[in-house]
């Protein structure tokens, strides 16, 4: 088996010389970082909208020196010549043609799904400017607007431009995370022989060496070595991470100071990585329920571009204008209502709201989830594993006679250090270095005894010690009584003392808890647990409201329960048994640590197992929500002044909007939108 794998790793592409995955491509088009997006910009990268602009930019400074009766100039223009026109003609066909080409086939695909929108209205007024003046230049009556087409053709491109490179810095997360991941792994074969491979030809069970310093090329397991690893790329965790002999490390994360021996348990699709990656993905992929409201908001004003252009023109034709002017009026209509910022609004929110998650832990699934993670009015918990660590602990110790708490436990751990039974693991850790014990003999479903110092010790379970006919006082049976789990220390057949071991509260729970409170959520305890065990918990952290004893086929309904006066509910858990209970809920919480089966029902999932990271999820909810609104306010009220003043409302007090200062308007629009949404990061 050992043969067949060191030839699979000689015999596949795995890197080029330059340690690149041989069957890893490279974009077509632009360098790293360009966005291809599916939507109104559909094959066009930030670097072809970039290259549009500064190209069309350097051919509108000869438009606008050739173009005839410039405002504020007095003279004829400023650039004259025998067929002078006809070259502003063929410099504004190469405008309207090369900078125009984006907006013009986006309206083909618009009225091709019969819906027309932003990039139709762009297509409309360059279109209408182009042709009027393009006819003016052969014989009709009027002036050409060919410097206004150029300008407005400019500051098009640069806001496209500008919010593609937004949009693609707030998905950043994406490239981040791929690139977490190093350009070789460290295989030991079966002779002992150590080669670099690509990180992409291996396979659960291989034998890969971590080096001080290096990146971790797969998930697995540790084998051999110890050291500390900076997981924090992946998992939010500031603090690096001990990793000894069984312990699990994640492919990406970063070795400290030791050397790690590490066995591969995943690779591809099923590591952590990919499954982080392919979330993120989804996440900005989905669909937002703002967003629709955009939508719906953006085909309305469209309507109203076209319709108030078209009423705005044949107005100012029945008063008596002249056509240039009733055409002028009507392109600065349309370009004003234009509502680029509003198809950003929301998307740019969700990008930057996505990554800024992914940075703090948090991965979404479901953006509808999410959002309505603003009205979550009570948060059920599951207790053990999401409230408790899910595993045992020493909560309190009671001493016998003159003997000290320090005493008892240091006894007990001498003797539980050579067990490997979960109480005993538990006791055992609660001493740094346990007292060498001798002659340990376990005593099956009675306990263990050994030789410590010279003593005989016993650590053995309450029907042990009534087996033996030795009595407890009233504080050892009132450990029994609160339904911890308690074993009792003997010396020399006499008791020294009583430990209680019980699930132990994670240490971030008291803070999550009280930070729901204060954001007027009630925090609420769902457990199979016995009732005595979980008040007892609940009491601990402050929580009033308990279901205990609850089966797990019947968490789903307790949950329903819950939500039928209205209550907008959250579900927190992390076992099979959740995943009803999850998916039951408005907002499904998954501690990522947990089963996959409670993280694949989930609609958000905290990377850390950490209790508090569900009140930093509902706060960037509230947050991002708050963003959106923001931005549709951005993006549609400058229309309410805008679009009168440029359909000429104010043209009797000299105050009218030329179709360029209604570009710069609406461009300035999209840009403090897309710095609004930004500032979601802080």
């Amino acid at each position: 088996m050992e043969h067949a794998r060191d030839e699979h790793h000689q015999h596949t592409g795995g890197a080029d010389a330059h340690g690149t995955p041989a069957d890893r491509s490279t974009p077509a088009d632009g360098g790293p970082g360009e966005v291809h997006d599916g939507g109104r910009h559909e094959g066009h990268s930030v670097a072809d909208f970039g290259r549009r602009f500064w190209v069309s930019l350097a051919l509108t400074v000869p438009v606008v020196a050739l173009s005839p009766h410039l405002p504020f100039v007095s003279v004829v223009r400023l650039v004259d010549f025998p067929g002078a026109d006809y070259a502003l003609f063929v410099l504004a066909t190469a405008i309207y043609l090369y900078g125009g080409r984006p907006f013009l086939l986006g309206m083909v695909r618009e009225l091709r799904i019969r819906r027309p929108g932003m990039m139709m209205l762009v297509a409309v007024a360059i279109s209408v400017a182009y042709m009027y003046s393009t006819a003016t230049i052969f014989g009709l009556a009027g002036m050409p607007l060919y410097w206004e087409l150029a300008t407005l053709v400019d500051i098009m491109l640069l806001g496209h431009w500008v919010e593609m490179r937004s949009v693609g810095a707030a998905s950043a997360a994406l490239e981040s995370l791929a690139r977490l991941m190093p350009q070789a792994a460290h295989l030991r074969r079966s002779d002992g022989t150590v080669v670099d491979v690509a990180p992409d030809t291996l396979l659960p069970g291989d034998i890969v060496l971590v080096r001080p310093g290096e990146k971790v090329p797969a998930d697995g397991t540790v084998a051999d070595g110890e050291s500390s690893v900076d997981e924090s790329m992946l998992t939010g965790e500031s603090v690096p991470v001990g990793k000894a002999s069984g312990d699990e490390v994640i492919g990406g994360a970063v070795n400290g100071e030791g050397s790690l021996v590490v066995t591969v348990t995943r690779t591809g699709a099923e590591s952590f990585l990919a499954q982080v990656t392919e979330l993120v993905r989804q996440a900005q992929e989905s669909k937002s329920r703002t967003q629709d409201l955009a939508d719906r908001a953006a085909l309305v004003l469209t309507l109203v571009a076209l319709g108030g252009g078209a009423i705005t023109f044949a107005a100012w034709l029945v008063l008596g204008r002249q056509l240039p002017f009733a055409i002028e009026r009507a392109v600065a209509v349309m370009v004003i209502a234009c509502p680029h910022a509003l198809g950003l609004a929301i998307p740019l929110v969700v990008a930057v709201s996505t990554a800024a998650g992914a940075r703090r832990g948090l991965l979404v699934r479901d953006r509808m989830a999410f959002e309505n993670a603003r009205r979550i009015g009570a948060v059920v918990f599951d207790k053990t594993g999401t409230l408790t660590s899910g595993r045992f602990g020493v909560v309190e110790i009671v001493a016998a006679g003159d003997r000290s708490v320090d005493e008892v436990l240091a006894l007990a751990a001498a003797v539980e250090a050579l067990s490997e039974h979960p109480i005993a693991r538990a006791i055992a850790a609660g001493v740094q270095r346990p007292e060498p014990a001798t002659g340990f003999r376990a005593l099956p479903g009675r306990g263990a005894e050994a030789v410590v110092g010279g003593r005989a010790v016993a650590v053995v379970s309450p029907g042990s010690l009534a087996e033996r006919g030795i009595a407890i006082d009233s504080a050892a049976a009132l450990l029994a009584a609160e339904g911890r789990s308690v074993v009792h220390v003997l010396v020399d057949g006499e008791l020294a003392g009583s430990i209680a071991l019980a699930d132990v509260v994670r240490p971030e729970s008291v803070a999550a808890v009280a930070d729901l409170r204060a954001l007027g959520i009630e925090p609420i305890m769902l457990t199979g647990d016995s009732r005595t065990v979980a008040d007892r918990v609940a009491a601990g952290l402050g929580i009033e409201r308990v279901y205990a004893e609850v089966l797990p086929a019947d968490k789903a309904q307790t949950v329903r329960e819950i939500r039928s006066d209205g209550t907008v509910v959250a579900m927190v858990g992390d076992g099979v048994n959740d995943a009803p209970a999850l998916a039951e809920a408005d907002v499904g919480i998954a501690i990522g640590a947990g089963t996959d089966v409670a993280v694949a029902t989930a609609d958000v999932v905290l990377v850390r197992s950490d209790p508090r990271d569900v009140v930093t999820a509902i706060s960037l909810s509230r947050a991002t929500y708050r963003k959106m609104l923001q931005n549709l306010v951005w993006a549609t009220g400058y229309n309410v002044i805008a679009i009168p003043l440029a359909a000429g409302v104010g043209y009797s007090a000299a105050i009218v909007l030329s179709p360029a200062a209604g570009a710069v308007l609406m461009s300035l629009s999209t840009v403090v939108v897309a710095v609004n949404a930004r500032m979601l990061r802080l």
